[in-house]
């Protein structure tokens, strides 16, 4: 085979961080993208801190933190009566070098890789935007890759960071198995500053609430320059109907009630998924991000979990491509990361979701009086916080041999 460079499907966060990080190990990778362009549409906006440790290792730490919002804390809060239990990340001082989460954009992120791959690994990166590959088919000698945009390439590997319709998952034959939950979440951003209208407010809120405009819950989550909140529909209206510019405004009124209608920028339905492959590997064709996993976005894990694959596999596969490991190894990047997935990320998604979902006045106190005890107690706090900023489940996994 002439052509060692291994294949990224995919230049999301997550193919292009494994892109950078397998360029400073030597590797040469060409990452076919089917968009014109880096995507900056409505997506995941929550760095944590164990990713962030990461990012730090390729030169993106600082220049990301510079373009996103420093978060200490976060909450849960009673909307009615603004009770609230607030996580303070700074008991984490002593896990990570940085003890808050990030409130960035992912595309803000993607352009800072961009940028540094063709400043300073323009040699080993070939980097393609407008490519679609629409057939993935392995061999015992290699990969061919074909599609729209580009000629066929025959490579050593190929990786699958092409989200939930993944074509190199479909290649490996794998099912998707899991769940589609049944609300559809309305992502809506806004100029408007809702700290300024409550009390002691967060950048990252999930807020309970019995408003009539909403099937029980709404959070609240601040990037550079706007709000986003995530909306439902109430009980009764669809889909279409809460879509509805009135419909919007209504329930914008309904978490905060103001003089003048609200200035919506973004508008974004979208269901939640939680699924999962059986195998990340198959051959020479592997799997990261959300086209091996995917899971509530109740927590801001989906990312994260993605750019940690890609740390791990990154890790794994260099030895492989150099010859120094056999094929085998690689099937330590499933042993580490696929129980991460499932019994953390996974998990504890589908946790939060359920407890952002209870209606009942009376459970929803007893959760809060629960949380706040949790809060409180710094012990207590530093166990809850190293799970939910998944620094727990890397320890895990990097004891998995």
């Amino acid at each position: 085979m002439t052509d060692r460079r291994v294949a990224i499907i995919g230049a999301g966060p997550v193919g292009l961080v494994l892109a950078l990080r397998l360029a400073t190990l030597g590797i040469p990778s060409t990452v076919l993208e089917a968009e014109a362009d880096i995507v900056e549409e409505l997506r995941a906006s929550t760095f944590h801190p164990p990713t962030l440790d990461m990012l730090d290792t390729l030169g993106l730490g600082a220049p990301l933190v510079a373009q996103g919002l420093v978060t200490p804390t976060w909450q849960i809060r009673r909307h009615e009566d603004g009770a609230r239990a607030v996580f303070d990340l700074g008991v984490l001082k002593d896990d990570t070098a940085h003890p808050y989460r990030l409130q960035a954009e992912q595309w803000r992120l993607s352009r800072l890789v961009v940028a540094k791959l063709r400043a300073a690994h323009a040699g080993l990166v070939d980097l393609r935007f407008g490519c679609r590959a629409d057939q993935v088919a392995q061999d015992e000698d290699g990969v061919t890759i074909t599609g729209a945009g580009f000629d066929p390439l025959r490579v050593p590997f190929a990786i699958g960071c092409d989200g939930a319709r993944s074509a190199v998952r479909r290649a490996m034959g794998l099912d998707f198995p899991g769940d589609t939950y049944p609300e559809t979440t309305i992502l809506a951003t806004t100029s408007f500053d809702f700290a300024d209208a409550f009390e002691g407010l967060s950048n990252v809120n999930y807020i309970w609430t019995r408003q009539a405009a909403f099937s029980g819950t709404f959070s609240l989550l601040r990037v550079p320059g706007k709000w986003r909140a995530s909306l439902y529909p109430a009980p009764g209206e669809t889909v279409e109907d809460a879509q509805r510019p009135e419909a919007v405004e209504r329930k914008l009124q309904a978490i905060h009630p103001k003089p003048t209608p609200y200035e919506v920028q973004d508008l974004r339905p979208y269901r939640v998924h939680q699924r999962i492959v059986a195998d990340y590997r198959r051959g020479r064709l592997l799997l990261a991000g959300d086209a091996a996993h995917l899971n509530s976005p109740s927590g801001g894990m989906g990312m994260n979990g993605g750019i940690q694959d890609a740390m791990e596999l990154a890790a794994t596969l260099a030895p492989v491509w150099r010859g120094e490991a056999e094929a085998s190894l690689l099937d330590r990047y499933t042993r580490r990361r696929r129980p991460v997935a499932e019994g953390e990320i996974i998990a504890q998604a589908d946790r939060n979701r359920a407890r952002m979902r209870e209606t009942d006045p009376a459970r929803r106190a007893e959760m809060l009086a629960d949380l706040q005890r949790i809060a409180g107690d710094p012990a207590r706090a530093r166990d809850h916080l190293l799970r939910s900023s998944m620094i727990a489940g890397l320890r895990k996994a990097a004891a998995v041999a």
